[in-house]
């Protein structure tokens, strides 16, 4: 490599950079520029480009220029009309600026010039090959050179020629485009640019790939909003004002007013972001869709206010209902104690008692009191857990169960919440429902109450639940021990005839479209159609026998054009056809083996005749009349009270060899059972050995043990209504249930004669009437 020393004018370059044999206009506008063009212009037309290291500065010093630049030759000059000159210029040799030579007007330079020398050698052969090679990759991969060039580039044999042909063409920053610049041996400066051109392609290819990306992701996007577009279009035509986009934005909007817990947001948030993404054809699109329906259907916030004015409700309770006092005593207590606190959780009553008593109507007159939403769920006849709890939503036609179903309709909550005939569910393989209503029914859990379908919990504390069930036998245990049982005994005769005068007549005639004044029913009519044509605790067939008269009466007024009707005791059965039933059970006169008994049923109480026969035989004790396995033995237990008692009872000590005993229960079709019946029993028993009468006003109820004692009993209530329907004047019963007359109505124990026993014997001073007959 050849160098020799010159000096030469200086021109500065701001961000561009002249390599040799390079070709390149340049536009001159600082004035000692344009002098140091004009001075090259003058002598040989040689003149000296650098680049500056700071484009900003107007007059660089040396050491704001870098040391290796190009000796060029003007090839042309051409001045423009705004005072700059545009020069063509051709770079000829690599030169190093060794000096600054600043006079005032021109700027010189005194620089060595290097003239290449090529080798010739295999090594730079295959440098000149290799790089030709990649500079035809990169080519392609950009596309910012044209073919043209590539030509011209193989056409160059010159291996510096090549290489800075090659870099000018790259697109390169300008420290590495003077990196190039400054590397003098021609090898490595063919391996510098393939190293570069390499870093290129690299990054072209990543540039390429991303591109591709992204072009996917542009045209899926493009394709999936055109798509859409079409859909709104055709769902316009259509008819369909919005589409599943629309729906899921007023969706998203719903939930989030819908005041549900954080837990049950989110998860509603999360469902409806897979129902946006699954096609509206999808399976599970629907079922999703129902999903967010329920959700939202729920009540969260929304809550009646309560009207906690103990006179108002007090009002409506008798309005709605006569008698039954304690009940409204107990309703008026919650409203007391929430009217002090606000806070109090809501209590869980159980209604017992017989049908046709008033309980699902009581409930609902709860509700009005409280000025709160009634909701009411039958679990008559239900079998399967998931009626309770509801389904997985994994099974075909999944839906919540009974009890979500209920708020749903109750649309706020704190309702009024009744689940009737709680005592008529049962359990199979299915599962056991009631055991599912056990967090249903406990104020300490049914904060959160989990449904299979809701899957998130529920807030139930501020539902008043009231159950009612006809029975407590059929109720489980655990059930029964997170409910407060309110009895319903049913009703007297006078509690009847306000109940149809003041209640069921007036509804009665309004349904049969009777005008007010066309009919009426006297007092003594309703009287004997409560005695002779009905016999139940509650009033439900009463309310059907004021059915038919309303009925008849309808018949009559437009056929025969009679102004009005009157119903009384003596036309009654030109209405209601012949008596049904006798009034009252009781005996027509004293009779010897006949006792009256007082039973309890699910319809209330009622009178049980029990019947003993002594016929000669040889000691067999014969028990009839479809009696259960307690009442056979308490029979039994009569039996052999009296054997060890005989001598004392004025009994042949050996009947039970000479005689065989037959008891028998009237209306042999139904069952009957119950430990209640032995007082009555050994009664009847005793009565037929010693030919003594039993009083036929006298009535009796009491468990009797082998030494005569008079057990306690239940339903004392009941059966003291049974034993005044059927006129009975004088009832027997345990000691310990004289705590229970505090239940039965005062219109009630007037009319009888209450004996409380402890003993057999003083059971027999108060039946056993007369002498041996």
């Amino acid at each position: 490599m050849k160098q020799n020393e010159k000096i030469v004018p200086l021109l500065p370059l701001r961000g561009i950079l002249v390599y040799p044999t390079m070709v390149l206009h340049l536009d001159v506008g600082r004035e000692k520029s344009i002098r140091a063009v004009e001075q090259a212009a003058l002598e040989d037309n040689l003149i000296f480009l650098v680049t500056q290291r700071d484009v900003n500065l107007d007059q660089p010093a040396q050491e704001d220029l870098y040391t290796v630049g190009t000796l060029a030759k003007v090839k042309q000059m051409l001045k423009l009309p705004n005072g700059t000159i545009r020069v063509l210029v051709e770079g000829l040799n690599r030169a190093e600026l060794l000096e600054l030579i600043d006079e005032e007007s021109i700027a010189n330079a005194r620089i060595s010039v290097y003239e290449e020398t090529a080798e010739g050698d295999m090594e730079e052969k295959a440098l000149m090959r290799s790089l030709i090679e990649h500079f035809e990759q990169y080519i392609k991969l950009s596309k910012k050179v044209s073919n043209e060039t590539f030509a011209t580039v193989v056409d160059v044999e010159e291996p510096g020629r090549l290489a800075d042909l090659v870099a000018s063409h790259l697109p390169l920053k300008m420290k590495e485009k003077q990196d190039i610049l400054e590397v003098f041996d021609v090898k490595e400066r063919l391996q510098l640019l393939i190293s570069l051109i390499q870093n290129e392609q690299e990054l072209l290819n990543l540039e390429k790939k991303i591109g591709q990306r992204v072009k996917k992701s542009m045209e899926r996007t493009q394709k999936e909003y055109f798509l859409r577009e079409q859909m709104k279009a055709i769902q316009k035509e259509l008819g369909e004002k919005e589409g599943k986009g629309g729906e899921v934005e007023e969706l998203r909007g719903r939930i989030e007013e819908s005041g549900m817990p954080q837990s049950m947001k989110e998860t509603a948030l999360r469902e409806l972001d897979r129902y946006e993404k699954l096609p509206a054809s999808s399976a599970e699109s629907s079922v999703i869709r129902n999903y967010m329906d329920w959700l939202l259907a729920l009540p969260y916030t929304e809550a009646t206010e309560d009207i906690l004015d103990i006179r108002r409700a007090e009002r409506i309770l008798n309005e709605d209902h006569f008698g039954l006092e304690k009940v409204k005593e107990r309703v008026l207590e919650y409203l007391a104690v929430q009217k002090l606190t606000r806070s109090l959780k809501g209590p869980i009553l159980c209604l017992v008692g017989p049908p046709g008593v008033g309980k699902t109507s009581l409930a609902r007159s709860i509700a009005k009191s409280l000025n709160r939403n009634f909701v009411r769920v039958s679990l008559g006849g239900v079998r399967d857990e998931s009626e309770v709890r509801g389904h997985r939503r994994t099974y075909v036609g999944a839906m919540p169960g009974r009890i979500i179903q209920g708020m749903k309709k109750a649309k706020s909550i704190n309702p009024v919440f009744l689940l009737d005939e709680i005592d008529k569910m049962s359990n199979d393989f299915r599962g056991d429902p009631s055991a599912a209503l056990l967090e249903v029914l406990d104020p300490e859990q049914n904060h959160n109450f989990s449904d299979h379908y809701i899957e998130e919990p529920y807030d139930l504390s501020k539902v008043m639940f009231v159950a009612t069930a006809n029975s407590l036998a059929t109720i489980p245990g655990p059930l029964l021990d997170r409910m407060e049982l309110i009895s319903l005994a049913g009703y007297t005769e006078l509690e009847k005839v306000h109940i149809a005068s003041d209640h069921l007549l007036p509804k009665q005639i309004q349904e049969h479209g009777l005008a007010k004044g066309k009919l009426q029913v006297r007092e003594d009519a309703l009287l004997e159609i409560i005695r002779y044509y009905t016999r139940e605790a509650g009033v439900r067939t009463l309310e059907r026998q004021l059915a038919a008269v309303c009925r008849k009466a309808a018949r009559i007024l437009v056929t025969e054009e009679r102004k009005r009707i009157v119903v009384t005791e003596k036309n009654l059965q030109e209405f209601l056809g012949r008596r049904k039933f006798r009034y009252g059970e009781a005996e027509a006169e004293d009779q010897v083996g006949v006792a009256t008994g007082l039973a309890y049923t699910t319809a209330g109480g009622d009178t049980l005749a029990i019947e003993v026969s002594v016929y000669p035989g040889k000691g067999r004790l014969t028990l009839t009349g479809k009696l259960g396995d307690v009442m056979k033995e308490s029979a039994q237990a009569a039996f052999s009270y009296i054997r060890s008692r005989a001598a004392e009872l004025d009994i042949d000590p050996d009947f039970h060899e000479k005689n065989d005993i037959h008891i028998h229960v009237p209306e042999g079709a139904v069952p009957k059972d119950g430990p209640s019946a032995g007082i009555t029993m050994a009664t009847a028993l005793i009565s037929a050995l010693t030919g003594r009468p039993v009083s036929r006003e006298v009535g009796m109820t009491g468990e009797i043990t082998l030494r005569g004692r008079v057990l306690p009993i239940g339903g004392l209530k009941e059966k003291t209504l049974s034993a005044h329907r059927a006129g009975l004047k004088k009832i027997i019963a345990p000691a310990d249930n004289e705590k229970d007359l505090d239940d039965i109505p005062d219109s009630v124990k007037e009319n009888l004669q209450f004996v409380f026993v402890s003993h057999l014997d003083e059971v027999l001073q108060h039946a056993l009437v007369g002498v041996k007959q």
